[in-house]
């Protein structure tokens, strides 16, 4: 029999979908002309739900159909999609094939801080985009995305990162010429307005208290992490990637492979981090400078040992990259150019390093009494 529910068809409606209570997921399409038209809803293995053509009513039997919708369901339930191969959409991968075969593989070829892009792409990206292929990715659901992490409470670079990491994605997928993928959909999307020019700088009383804390840290290569990073201001990756390989006792140089930039650079060991090495457990094998007692490899984060040890200090408000902030003030304080400090840090730009430029009240009046010690004899003369 043809069972089919639904509500009475009404001439003023352009058509009435009428469903199969024999049959889960046919439907018949009544047209305001009489046409009837088969058709297929189910649901993908994305989560998606679809509805696809079969074929005019007059083509095929009711029991013709079914057994074509039953078929469907069964190659749907062992995970094959059949409408899929018609339309040769398997050719294009979804966002989370293009993360792990191609971008992961990539970034880590070259990129020290890649553990940051996965903690991103495995806590934010992946969840929404993840079963999305590459091509459904719009300019619309990106734009969306940025501006309810915003809502969520993240910080404008927060949200901005997001945003950063998905344009850079799709830019190699249109280098690489990966199928479905001509444009990318994060152009033209705005940065949230960003104020890095937060300064914080520790003074020499809060640099000790800090040490006091971190000595008394359950990590114990917390003690040598953080003087390691305000004695070099060095980058935290680059001090947690660090191997004893890479330092020349005898010519005081610290060679970093990989820099943020891209190259290798060299940081001149001081007295003081001469001192703070010789103190630094050799352990595992001597490859890595502080190595995870667990993994023997590098310390993904050191996040909850750091938080713990600021507040103890009183310094809540105080970040790692501050430390390396701290440094280059310091350097500023006591006279050091800014090219001098461009190449400690490890700038390409000379602007970038301003933002370092940070000089004390004590710095520029004594700047000012060089001048007017210079030109009183002068101007003053007459008084």
């Amino acid at each position: 029999m043809f069972r089919f529910q639904g509500t009475t068809y009404a001439s003023e409606r352009a058509r009435l979908d009428l469903f199969d209570t024999g049959c889960r997921g046919l439907l018949v399409e009544v047209r305001k002309n009489g046409t009837k038209v088969y058709f297929f809803r189910y649901t993908d293995k994305r989560g998606i739900k679809r509805q696809k053509k079969l074929a005019n009513a007059e083509d095929l039997t009711l029991a013709q159909v079914r057994n074509l919708v039953s078929a469907y369901r069964s190659q749907i339930a062992l995970g094959n999609d059949p409408f899929e191969e018609k339309t040769g959409s398997k050719a294009i991968c979804t966002f989370e094939q293009f993360v792990h075969n191609q971008y992961l593989p990539y970034i880590k070829t070259y990129k020290r801080s890649w553990l940051t892009d996965w903690s991103l792409l495995k806590n934010h990206l992946i969840p929404r985009f993840g079963n999305c292929y590459m091509n459904e990715i719009d300019r619309q659901s990106i734009q969306k995305m940025h501006h309810e992490r915003r809502m969520e409470g993240a910080a404008p670079g927060s949200a901005n990162r997001l945003l950063i990491m998905m344009r850079y994605i799709f830019n190699l997928a249109i280098k690489w010429e990966i199928n479905g993928i001509d444009k990318n959909p994060c152009k033209g999307i705005p940065l949230a307005e960003e104020n890095n020019q937060r300064e914080r700088y520790l003074t020499i009383e809060e640099a000790r208290r800090l040490n006091e804390s971190v000595t008394k840290s359950e990590n114990r290569l917390l003690s040598f992490i953080v003087p390691m990073l305000i004695l070099t201001g060095a980058r935290k990756r680059e001090v947690l990637d660090a191997r004893w390989r890479d330092f020349d006792i005898t010519r005081r140089i610290w060679r970093i492979p990989v820099s943020k930039s891209g190259k290798a650079r060299h940081i001149p060991l001081s007295d003081g981090v001469l001192r703070l090495l010789k103190q630094i457990p050799d352990s595992f094998n001597g490859t890595w400078l502080f190595a995870n007692p667990k993994t023997q490899k590098p310390f993904v984060s050191i996040y909850c040992a750091w938080d713990t040890a600021r507040r103890q200090a009183g310094l809540s408000d105080v970040r790692i990259h501050d430390l390396r902030h701290s440094f280059a003030s310091l350097l500023i304080n006591s006279g050091r150019s800014l090219y001098e400090v461009q190449l400690l840090l490890g700038h390409a730009q000379v602007k970038t390093t301003q933002r370092y430029a940070h000089l004390s009240q004590d710095t520029l009046l004594a700047a000012a009494n060089t001048a007017s010690s210079a030109l009183s004899s002068v101007m003053l003369s007459r008084i």
